[in-house]
């Protein structure tokens, strides 16, 4: 049982907020949760978990308010949607995949309405999330950072302390750079298994010849098997990782940074979705290799 009891709402229970909420109840603080498709939330009723109408619903008399959605503007207009429901002085931990500049827009709409603003994206997909095994890069006042270390606890195995002022957007910063490193490893896995199919190469030749040296990568190894067995059930999907590469693209060339690759794989996952993959996991960017499929 958790050492102190929270009431913790969870704005956002698609495939790292469900798994986020269900650890928060088993450590046994009282989780509301909320989603835009109520269908997707209603199973973690089974998990002790009050599934919400709405936001407001989801937020009142919350202690920790917890928000993995979209992008940007859903995160805006879901706590202004929760509006007056808000608790004053109540944590939100700003968890979704925004950028910096957004999540500093959202850090002013937290002081408008009396909180106090976590910039806090995790790394990790669906399994740490279910797990409880997530990093948590986090950067905000001590103060919301003591309030929220039960939470911090149970969705995660690590927290990377990023800075002292969540208003600069710091850890969304990180968080980018992170994610530009792991989608240029999922795009370059996914070019190496189509490369060899188009070569006639046996991919376990290449494996064969990487075995244990510097470029023997476990995420390639894991993704690489994802794409030969064709289970692209989604740990993270190509519409994220799309969503994600433009953020890396805007955000480099804020700071005046040209990323080639990063700019190409926004090309390629938008093939792979214009393919109908939108929705598969996003090693599925390997049939951006081929137009026939």
């Amino acid at each position: 049982m958790a050492s102190q009891k929270l009431i913790v709402a969870v704005l956002g229970t698609g495939i790292m907020g469900a798994g986020m909420a269900r650890n928060l109840a088993a450590a046994g603080h009282e989780v509301r949760a909320w989603n835009r498709t109520i269908a997707r939330a209603r199973p973690l009723a089974e998990a002790g978990i009050q599934v919400a109408a709405d936001p407001a619903e989801a937020v009142r008399g919350a202690d920790v308010v917890l928000t993995m959605l979209l992008d940007g503007p859903a995160v805006r207009d879901v706590m202004q949607s929760a509006g007056s429901a808000l608790k004053q002085g109540a944590v939100w931990m700003q968890s979704s995949t925004v950028g910096p500049d957004a999540q500093r827009e959202l850090a002013d709409v937290a002081a408008a309405y009396g909180l106090l603003f976590l910039d806090a994206p995790v790394l990790g997909t669906r399994g740490p999330a279910e797990s409880g095994q997530l990093t948590v890069l986090g950067a905000g006042p001590r103060s919301a950072k003591a309030l929220a270390g039960p939470v911090f606890e149970a969705i995660g195995r690590n927290v990377v302390w990023v800075s002292d002022d969540g208003t600069q957007g710091a850890a969304s910063a990180l968080k980018l750079v992170v994610n530009s490193w792991v989608l240029a490893l999922t795009g370059a896995t996914a070019e190496v298994l189509a490369l060899a199919r188009g070569l006639g190469v046996d991919p376990d030749l290449f494996f064969a010849a990487i075995d244990g040296g510097a470029m023997d990568v476990p995420y390639v190894r894991m993704k690489s098997a994802a794409i030969r067995s064709g289970d692209f059930s989604p740990s993270f999907t190509v519409e994220g990782a799309m969503k994600d590469l433009r953020l890396i693209v805007a955000a480099g060339e804020g700071g005046g940074v040209r990323l080639d690759i990063a700019s190409a794989g926004v090309e390629r996952f938008r093939r792979a979705a214009a393919q109908g993959h939108g929705g598969d996991d996003m090693a599925a960017t390997y049939f951006a290799s081929f137009p026939e499929e």
